[in-house]
């Protein structure tokens, strides 16, 4: 059999959950899950219509069976990034397909919600469903695989039973190479203050916020999803302002009324979603990491000095190892890992003093994560102060100097490099 196309694929059984979230944003969610399937209804037999009714109920039975506490009717624009997985994998099951093909389903899921996907998949097994599950993550394979196959750089490596194999031995032949530490944090000297907040709020989202940041220093922010991390970013980037409290920037006091004001203060965000609100899909690499920039060094008398700016992208190309065949390609041509490189580039270009990085590996490879890891530690040996965000355990746990922990838009307590561990995290993060 020939599948040409991804609904020839579909009428052949075959179903996929996408790595990058592929939901209509102003569609509800039953009309996401649903799209192209709309039960119909007829008006004197003539004109039909969709039965947004039955599409309810149907919507409302397939949440039942998959455990989903979800409002069938509302946009899918207003959904969490945890939840819109959520809504792709219900999406994926109602196809009832004989295989179903999962990249990386659980990127932007809590513990708990991959512990309810697990479930899922062990219910579909037991019904005869093949899966085909795409995950950089150890755990995972070990979890719930009956066979390993390896891919690297678009080469078929090896297959074993997972039984058979250990996590070096599958590290090894996804790098290529020994991949001596996965988190390769080094004790830098800890600086002065950077970053000061104090009683930071948003009202209805989070309250009295307050930390010190320092040079040098990794503040890991660890929760449950919605527990308010990346709102709390947000703020403090000024794409939300406060409602109330102070922030202080290397002792100065600063509104940040918006991203501008931050920058122009020496901060970077890298937000938690590259493919909504990070990149420029349709535009290069070069275009994706200078578009930060234009406004700043590189523009004279209101023309942008191209050669410069071209000359630091290519240098900074090879410092993050970005795979691309070169900055004129389109960006969206890239892996998930090597769009993350290019980003966190752009924000290089601005030489900021204070970084904030949202789920900086979220749904990236092995490989690129142990480089982005050694980069923040080598910006942090630099002096840069940096934020942290991440829901993955290990990352939070090597990474960070001190970690800042949240639950339901506060601040629960605050753990030193030396005491943490997972268990007095999920105690504070689970209130």
């Amino acid at each position: 059999m020939k599948l040409t196309t991804p609904l020839a694929a579909l009428d052949a059984g075959i179903a996929m959950i996408h790595q990058e979230l592929n939901l209509m944003p102003y569609m509800t969610v039953a009309e996401n899950v649903w799209i192209r399937r709309e039960p119909m209804k007829g008006l004197m037999g003539f004109v039909s219509f969709v039965d947004h009714a039955e599409m309810r109920r149907m919507t409302e039975h397939l949440f039942r069976r998959l455990n989903i506490d979800l409002d069938p009717e509302i946009e899918v624009r207003y959904l969490t990034v945890a939840n819109r997985q959520i809504v792709e994998i219900a999406k994926a099951v109602s196809f009832e397909s004989d295989v179903l093909i999962m990249d990386e389903p659980t990127s932007a899921l809590t513990e708990r919600e991959v512990d309810h996907l697990f479930a899922i998949i062990a219910d579909l097994k037991a019904h005869g469903v093949g899966i085909v599950y795409i995950t950089h993550k150890m755990d995972e394979v070990f979890t719930i695989a009956d066979d390993v196959s390896v891919f690297r750089d678009g080469r078929y490596i090896a297959t074993h039973r997972a039984s058979d194999i250990n996590r070096d031995i599958l590290i090894k032949e996804m790098v290529g190479r020994e991949l001596g530490a996965m988190f390769p944090k080094e004790i830098v000297p800890i600086g002065d203050v950077a970053l000061s907040v104090k009683n930071l709020s948003l009202e209805g989202v989070f309250s009295d916020i307050s930390f010190d940041l320092r040079k040098g220093e990794i503040l890991g922010l660890a929760g449950l999803v919605g527990a308010g991390r990346t709102n709390v970013a947000e703020t403090i980037f000024g794409v939300t302002p406060a409602t109330s409290g102070e922030i202080f920037v290397n002792g100065k006091k600063l509104v940040v009324d918006s991203p501008l004001t931050a920058m122009h203060a020496g901060m970077a965000f890298l937000t938690e979603d590259r493919k909504d609100t990070g990149c420029f899909l349709v535009l290069s690499v070069l275009e994706n990491m200078e578009i930060a920039v234009l406004m700043d060094r590189y523009v004279k008398n209101g023309f942008v000095s191209q050669g410069s700016l071209n000359a630091e992208c290519e240098k900074l190309k090879g410092m993050l190892r970005i795979k691309t065949p070169d900055l004129d390609e389109r960006i969206e041509n890239l892996s998930g890992g090597n769009q993350q490189k290019a980003l966190i580039g752009r924000w290089l270009l601005t030489q900021p003093k204070i970084l904030i990085l949202d789920e900086p590996t979220r749904g990236i490879d092995v490989g690129a994560k142990a480089e982005i890891h050694r980069l923040i530690s080598k910006l942090a040996g630099e002096g840069l102060a940096v934020i942290m965000i991440s829901s993955e355990m290990p990352e939070i746990l090597g990474m960070s100097d001190r970690i800042m922990v949240m639950h339901d838009g506060h601040a629960t307590g605050f753990l030193d490099r030396s005491e943490a561990d997972q268990v007095k995290i999920m105690h504070l993060a689970s209130g």
